[in-house]
């Protein structure tokens, strides 16, 4: 049992700072663990090799545990601590991460009872935070006994500490979505619009587009026209766009954007001018004149009366997590058309606050990207050089998510000097699969270095690795040797379910490898696979690449191949780097991840 009571002394200072407590209810936390950050957990535990890894979110007076793997119960299924047992704590207030080899020997950590309670010894933590920068708990791992943390386990924990914070930051924003939609539900007119926007803005990530959206449907239902712009922190212009519901405006509309953004216009006074109060501010014709001086000071002054210029209502778009002003919405009436009413306002409110999310949401989306983008490139090798061969790699992520994919390609000299080459796809797109693509990136290095068993074997060797070792998760996978012979080059290859191997010949023919199909790794061991044989002459080019490149879910994967094939033809003479090249340029839209080697044999 636990000493201390689980509802410790109410902390002051960090752990009792408002926004950051606004945040940790907004998650919802419920008396159980959480599978996706259970995941996490686990993922760090295998990883990092530590006995107990948790994700931990810090309310006002006690830890909660979303993710845990080895701690004991009763906390591992009531997944609360008391902070008197928290390392995590000195995170949260410090805003840090803390990696300490003895917590026995830090005057912050020493005092813990945690240290008799759960034997803990070693502690390594790193934030969790929201879109403010606001930390809400942390990612950590505990060991117990005396250990120095490397300086590669400190970065795998920060990637994914990343990932966390970002999940946390899309829940957050999930869950004052849905704060805001139940406000709206008590008026059936304001419903049905922001209905509409609210499908609108979720269907893009794209910023702009999103905007141009929102200015269409706005047009006409609460106004005759809109103007929107975006401001960055230092008040310059990042977004500006106009909509009339009128089609015969739209080239006024689209030159007062363009005027706007080249003459600078001071946003930031349309900003200020709701800033007070937060909520959308109504104008009669003597407010409308005040700001029709503003257009006029950036020379739009013009092209807002054609467009009409009685009565106008600024709207602050405004974060739903922060309350921060991210822009305005500046809706204007012509003479033809009644003030705006008490429910317009209203529903202008709603509108300002969406527009907001969404904003918050491509931001949160940008930085989740980012990190799957660099926790994958930073599972992907550095290409040996190779005397004769050039060798180029190249991995892009799918244009529609922003999840870790389970893609990789990879290369490595054998003592004889031979040249192996792999390329592979692990099932699903989440860590998950990203942590079975290392597993078997690696075992295939560990199993094939130093052998001069064929490719099939090596593979089937792979399949009985991957079984009793109980990885999960399967994959597809073609594994090629490749040495010179005299004046030209052999491969070997053998095929886990994969897309075929392409070859550029010297005089611009394009051959594609295809073989009986075999069964994809990771399934039941398979007691052989088949080695196939090819001589290609030197000044060829061979190309080992996963389905992304050829799958479109519009056409057949066969219709992707002869469109790489079309690609490729009777471009023998141009340097592997360019084909690259070519290859991304012929993907109009990466429904998913990419992965290929090109190998130049000279």
């Amino acid at each position: 049992m636990l000493r201390g009571d689980l509802a410790s002394e109410t902390p002051e200072g960090v752990l009792a700072d408002a926004a950051r407590l606004r945040s940790v209810a907004r998650l919802r936390l419920g008396p159980g663990g959480d599978p996706a950050f259970d995941r996490i957990a686990v993922l760090v535990e295998r990883l990092v090799d530590a006995p107990v890894a948790v994700v931990t979110v810090l309310s006002r007076d006690q830890q909660h545990l979303p993710g845990q793997v080895g701690l004991p119960e009763p906390i591992a299924g009531e997944r609360l601590m008391p902070l008197s047992h928290s390392f995590s704590r000195h995170v949260v207030e410090s805003g840090a991460a803390i990696v300490v080899p003895d917590v026995r020997d830090d005057p912050r950590l020493r005092d813990n009872l945690a240290i008799h309670d759960l034997g803990v010894v070693a502690f390594a933590g790193v934030p969790l935070t929201d879109s403010d920068g606001l930390v809400l708990g942390t990612l950590a791992v505990m060991d117990r006994e005396h250990r120095v943390w490397t300086r590669s386990e400190i970065a795998l924990l920060t990637d994914l500490g990343e990932v966390c914070s970002s999940e946390l930051r899309l829940r957050i924003a999930r869950e004052v979505a849905d704060e805001e939609r139940r406000a709206a539900e008590s008026a059936h007119g304001q419903l049905a619009l922001l209905g509409e926007l609210t499908g609108a803005l979720a269907a893009t990530m794209d910023i702009d587009e999103a905007l141009h959206r929102l200015g269409g449907m706005v047009a006409g239902r609460l106004a005759d026209w809109c103007f929107i712009t975006l401001a960055d922190q230092s008040g310059a212009i990042r977004h500006v766009s106009a909509a009339h519901h009128d089609p015969a405006h739209a080239g006024t509309t689209k030159r007062l954007a363009e005027l706007a953004h080249e003459q600078r216009l001071d946003v930031r006074s349309l900003i200020r001018s709701a800033q007070g109060t937060g909520r959308p501010v109504r104008h009669n014709e003597s407010g409308a004149e005040l700001l029709r001086e503003r257009f006029a000071a950036a020379q739009l002054a013009g092209l807002a009366d054609r467009l009409g210029f009685d009565s106008f209502m600024i709207v602050p778009i405004t974060s739903p997590v922060t309350f921060r002003m991210l822009g305005a919405v500046l809706l204007v009436n012509g003479p033809g058309r009644a003030p705006f009413t008490d429910a317009e306002q209203s529903t202008a409110a709603e509108v300002g606050r969406r527009a907001g999310m969404a904003v918050d949401n491509t931001r949160v989306f940008g930085r989740q990207r980012h990190v799957a983008e660099v926790l994958q490139h930073s599972m992907l090798p550095e290409l040996p050089e190779v005397d004769g061969i050039d060798l180029h790699g190249r991995y892009l992520p799918a244009q529609d998510g922003a999840s870790v994919g389970g893609d990789w390609y990879d290369a490595f000299t054998q003592p004889d000097g031979s040249l192996m080459l792999a390329v592979g796809d692990v099932s699903g797109h989440d860590i998950e699969a990203a942590a079975t693509m290392g597993q078997m990136r690696n075992l295939i290095r560990g199993d094939a270095y130093g052998r001069d068993d064929a490719p099939g074997p090596l593979l089937s060797q792979l399949d009985r690795a991957l079984h009793g070792l109980r990885v999960p998760g399967a994959a597809t996978a073609v594994l090629a040797r490749l040495i010179r012979d005299q004046d030209d080059y052999l491969v070997s290859f053998a095929n886990a379910g994969h897309p075929p191997p392409v070859l550029l010949r010297p005089g611009g023919e394009v051959e594609i490898w295809w073989e009986d199909p075999e069964p994809l790794l990771g399934l039941l061991p398979r007691a052989q696979r088949t080695t196939h044989h090819r001589r290609v002459p030197a000044g060829s080019t061979l190309l080992l690449y996963t389905d992304g490149l050829v799958e479109h879910p519009a056409h057949l994967i066969d219709d992707g191949i002869d469109h790489v094939l079309a690609v490729l033809r009777g471009n023998a003479a141009l340097p592997p780097e360019e084909l690259c090249d070519l290859l991304i340029d012929a993907v109009p839209r990466r429904a998913d991840d990419i992965a290929f080697l090109i190998v130049g044999l000279r």
